[in-house]
C-alpha cells in the first residue's frame, strides 16, 4: 500500500468544525510535508479549486499548482499529485509549468485531471462550464495535447476542444508525469479507461471498490491497454487508543448542520454523475471520505485497510483532522502496522 494525504489548501477536511487548527499557509504545509516524509508516506494529492468548497466560499483556498512547485521544491521522495481541471489551464501552459515542476521535483511530478463540477466557481473566474460529458470530452483531448507537448517538437493538434499549430514546448520531462482521473459517470469511466494511466475514486467500502475495480479493469482490457498501474481512493482517517473514542470524535466531525459550504455539496451532487447516494453524513467530510470507516484503534484501521488492499486498492489518499497531529498519529500507529507481514 502506498499512503498519501490531501495537502490542505482549505484550512481543513471538516464542514461542521470551524477552527481545525490547520491554517491554511505555507509554514504548515512545509510542517504537515516534513512530518508525511519523515513517517513513510509516499505521496500528496494537491487539490485545485479556486473557491473553498468545504469551509465556504469566503474562505481560503490556495492554489495548487503553486504549493506544487513550493513543495516539490522542500520535499526529495515524495510523489506531488497536483489537480489540474482543462478548462482552467490551456494545455500548452500547463505542459510548460508541468515540466518545469518535473524538473524542480527531479521528477516526482504527477498529474491528477479533474473534469469539474462546480458550476458557480467557473461562472465567478469567468471560465467556461460545459455539460458533464462534454467535460469529459474536453479532457480526452486535453491528455493527448499534454503527451504529444511533452514528446513532439512542434507539435500540432485539431480537435473539437484543442487546436495547437506547430507549438513549441521546451524543455521536455526528463520523466513523463503519470495521469490520474476519477469518475463515476458511464462517460467518466469510458473516458478515463482511455486516457489515464492510473484511476481514483471517492471513498466507499471494500464491496464498492472491488466492483469499481473490476470493472475499470474490464473496461482496460476491452480497450487494448495496458492495465492501470494504480488505483487509489480517498479516505479520512480517525485512529485512536480506544474504539469508543474514535466513535465519539466521528459523532463530534458529523453533527451536521447547514453552513455556507452546504451549496457547494448541492452543486456537486447535482453536477455529478456519482454512482453512490451521497448523505449528509457524507457531506461532513469531503470525497466521501468517512464511507470506507477507517475509524477505530491503530490495529482496526490497519486491519480495515488490508482489506481494501486485498480487493486492489493500492494507493490511500487520506485526510486528518487536525491534519498535522493526526497524520503524525497514523504515521507512527498504523503504517507500520500495515506494513509489517503476517
Amino acid at each position: 500500500m502506498r499512503f498519501g494525504y490531501w495537502t490542505p489548501i482549505f484550512g481543513g477536511w471538516l464542514r461542521n468544525v470551524e477552527d481545525e487548527n490547520t491554517p491554511a499557509t505555507f509554514a504548515h504545509i512545509a510542517e504537515v510535508a516534513a512530518a508525511a516524509e519523515r513517517g513513510g508516506f509516499d505521496l500528496t494529492l494537491i487539490p485545485e479549486l479556486n473557491l473553498n468548497d468545504i469551509k465556504g466560499a469566503d474562505g481560503p483556498a490556495l492554489d495548487a499548482w503553486t504549493l506544487a512547485a513550493a513543495t516539490a521544491a522542500i520535499t526529495s521522495t515524495l510523489e506531488i499529485m497536483a489537480a489540474v481541471r482543462p478548462s482552467f489551464h490551456p494545455p500548452a501552459i500547463a505542459a510548460k509549468q508541468a515540466s518545469t515542476i518535473q524538473e524542480i521535483s527531479g521528477g516526482r511530478f504527477t498529474l491528477n485531471v479533474v473534469s469539474a463540477w462546480w458550476e458557480e466557481e467557473a461562472r465567478q473566474y469567468g471560465v467556461p462550464f460545459a455539460h458533464h460529458d462534454g467535460r469529459y470530452a474536453l479532457t480526452r483531448e486535453y491528455v493527448a495535447a499534454l503527451r504529444g507537448l511533452w514528446t513532439k517538437t512542434p507539435f500540432s493538434y485539431s480537435g473539437d476542444h484543442i487546436t495547437l499549430e506547430g507549438t513549441y514546448s521546451e524543455p521536455k520531462p526528463a520523466v513523463q508525469p503519470l495521469i490520474y482521473a476519477g469518475g463515476e459517470s458511464e462517460a467518466g469511466r469510458a473516458a478515463i479507461s482511455d486516457f489515464a494511466d492510473a484511476y481514483l475514486t471517492h471513498g466507499g467500502t471494500v464491496e464498492e471498490l472491488a466492483t469499481k475495480i473490476a470493472d475499470m479493469r474490464r473496461r482496460r482490457e476491452e480497450a487494448g491497454k495496458a492495465p492501470f498501474s494504480r488505483f487509489g481512493m480517498a479516505a479520512f482517517a480517525i485512529v485512536r487508543d480506544t474504539e469508543e473514542e474514535a466513535q465519539a470524535e466521528l459523532e463530534r466531525i458529523t453533527d451536521v448542520r447547514s453552513g455556507a459550504a452546504y451549496d457547494s455539496y448541492q452543486q456537486f451532487v447535482t453536477k455529478s454523475q456519482l454512482d453512490t447516494e451521497v448523505s449528509l453524513r457524507d457531506y461532513s467530510v469531503s470525497n466521501r471520505g468517512l464511507r470506507p470507516n477507517l475509524v477505530g484503534t491503530p490495529e482496526q484501521v490497519a486491519e480495515r485497510i488490508r482489506e481494501f488492499e486485498a480487493v486492489g486498492v493500492d494507493v490511500l489518499l487520506l485526510q486528518f483532522s487536525p491534519m498535522l497531529q493526526e497524520l503524525e498519529r497514523f504515521a507512527e500507529q498504523v503504517i507500520p502496522l500495515v506494513n509489517t507481514p503476517r
